[in-house]
């Protein structure tokens, strides 16, 4: 039993020495955005998508596309647009002559990290599109199913306050995001900060500071650590009690479903981990229930006209619920 025990504390502490080197290495560039970068290695280590959320130039791009120079593992950006079409995210099949046949170029989305910029931005069709590969990791095209490699994440950003040329994700497409990270401002010490920065650099592209410090094997090795965290029984029965009040709420048309369960479950063990423990605690829940939800709920539209947001309601329901000791 003690030997059960040594072996998981250095599991943890290899876990810990390379989330700790991710940090360092995003750190060199990005100032601030704390709970945004905590957010993305807790879903990197959770195996989860996530949406970023807000205005232009406060570093939703530049964070992923870091991450994806800091874990060295394949990268594909896609840029979303009206008149993006399926086939420019998944592949298509081409005609060869010479053969006589069919062969199946694939798309952007055959990768390990995918950033997709601007994601509300796409119409409906291709919207859809995602659905498969993001829940599934697979791809079917004319018939043919084609799995993606491991690691497979995707991270999208949208900008919550342009409204124009942009269409509604939805509700399907956003219960396969584990996280909806919101993004703010920065302090004006924290701006400051920033423009020193890129005043020092000078010329000098700050991606290119950024060195790999996980490669692929380690991720997928960390990630079945991460399965592993124990979380005792009541501690299941506090999630579950969570997300069964947001079907429940006065305030809430449209509640979670138990994929949100699932996910509130995977996010607090990866949480758990990322500071150094092998079992999970009420606050590791608590942290992850907000971004794990607010893009999964509705809020009533009276709720909605008197101000109120997903955040708001979701405060209420765990201040509600007793926290298991």
């Amino acid at each position: 039993m003690e030997e059960q025990i040594f072996d998981e504390r250095t599991n943890l502490a290899n876990l810990n020495l390379a989330v700790d080197s991710l940090k360092e290495e995003v750190a060199k560039v990005i100032i601030g955005q704390e709970n945004m970068i905590e957010l993305l290695l807790v879903a990197i280590l959770a195996d989860g998508h996530v949406l970023i959320e807000g205005v232009p130039g406060v570093a939703k791009t530049l964070t992923a596309r870091l991450l994806s120079k800091a874990v060295d593992v394949g990268f594909s950006r896609i840029q979303f647009t009206p008149d993006l079409m399926p086939s420019d995210v998944l592949g298509t099949s081409i005609f060869h002559p010479q053969q006589a046949s069919f062969q199946f170029r694939r798309g952007p989305v055959f990768s390990n990290l995918i950033l997709i910029d601007e994601i509300n931005r796409a119409p409906a069709k291709t919207q859809a599109a995602l659905f498969e590969v993001m829940e599934e990791k697979q791809v079917t095209i004319d018939g043919q199913t084609y799995q993606m490699g491991a690691p497979f994440m995707v991270v999208a950003t949208q900008n919550p306050v342009e409204q124009e040329g942009t269409y509604h994700l939805p509700e399907a497409q956003l219960d396969r995001f584990l996280f909806k990270i919101n993004v703010g401002y920065p302090s004006p010490d924290q701006e400051v900060s920033i423009l020193k920065l890129h005043h020092e650099q000078g010329n000098e592209n700050l991606l290119n500071t950024i060195q790999p410090v996980m490669g692929r094997e380690l991720l997928l090795n960390l990630r079945k650590q991460v399965k592993q965290i124990h979380i005792e029984e009541k501690l299941l029965g506090f999630i579950a009690s969570l997300v069964a009040q947001t079907r429940n709420h006065k305030h809430i048309y449209l509640g979670a479903s138990p994929r949100a369960s699932i996910g509130i479950m995977n996010a607090s063990k990866s949480y758990a981990a990322i500071n150094g423990r092998d079992f999970v605690t009420p606050e590791d829940i608590v942290f992850v229930t907000a971004p794990v939800l607010r893009h999964r709920i509705i809020i009533t539209p009276e709720k909605e006209m008197e101000g109120g947001t997903p955040d708001e309601v979701i405060q209420e329901i765990i201040q509600s619920i007793e926290v298991p000791r």
